[in-house]
């Protein structure tokens, strides 16, 4: 193994344009790390890339000719150790009985179908490098269910179990294998892409205390990368104080 391939501080961020995904980016290039931003907004990433220097490839990871692009654009820069999967999001509130088809596929098609195309892509790049990292981030609503989030809960408990097969099938590979699950996290889109309607929005934060913030969790998805190879923090749950379940959230005034 060479010096260079442990010491390898060259990841793909997905979801790059908003969010925990540009956090993240912003973090790991704070850092050193040569990093490849993803996401579908060109306009955005090009902003991004030319604030921190990161590198922009505007791609829809849920097409494969999109991603067969982006591996052949990684590949032709030296390639990554660590693949960071953040793009997803939730659609719709409605209780199951209510369920939109159309909501409910495109979350198992981002979250799930994307994460997948994606890993698969890259896995053979990331054995090669003798000490690759996968890591995903998924949600607390891949481990408790809770009413109104049938539909999230069913992609994101997939995206877990995706996870861990990974981990219990790379093993062999020396692959270290990462799940980040946040809880309640104020960013500028994901309740509002939700909920279509700022004014929903605003009321999943209303009276909360300091919930998460974008940078909250970018640190630790940077930190959980940047430990030494051998120590793998399978799974790391993150929530705001005010949290103490998904159904146990502390709002004032």
């Amino acid at each position: 193994m060479t010096e260079d391939s442990q010491h390898n501080k060259a990841a793909l961020v997905t979801g790059a344009s908003s969010g925990i995904g540009e956090a993240t980016v912003r973090a790991l290039r704070a850092e050193g790390w040569t990093v490849f931003a993803v996401a579908r907004r060109a306009d955005r990433l090009e902003a991004l890339a030319a604030e921190t220097g990161a590198t922009a490839i505007p791609a829809d990871i849920t097409e494969d000719d999109d991603v067969s692009r982006l591996l052949d654009t990684v590949t032709a820069a030296g390639g990554i150790g660590t693949l960071v999967n953040i793009a997803g999001g939730a659609r719709g509130a409605d209780r199951l009985g209510d369920a939109g088809t159309d909501d409910w596929e495109w979350m198992y098609r981002v979250n799930v179908l994307g994460t997948m195309k994606l890993t698969r892509a890259f896995l053979p790049m990331l054995r090669a490098n003798g000490e690759g990292t996968v890591l995903n981030l998924t949600s607390t609503a891949a481990i408790a269910a809770y009413e109104g989030g049938a539909g999230y809960n069913a992609a994101k408990f997939a995206q877990h179990a995706m996870t861990n097969a990974l981990r219990l099938e790379e093993v062999e590979n020396n692959l270290r294998v990462i799940e980040v699950a946040p809880g309640l996290v104020q960013t500028e889109e994901f309740a509002l892409n939700r909920l279509g309607d700022a004014q929903a929005a605003d009321k999943v934060y209303e009276g909360v205390e300091k919930p998460l913030t974008a940078g909250d969790v970018a640190d630790v998805v940077r930190y959980a990368v940047s430990v030494p190879h051998h120590v793998n923090l399978d799974e790391i749950v993150i929530r705001p104080v005010a949290q103490a379940a998904n159904h146990k959230l502390i709002r004032k005034g």
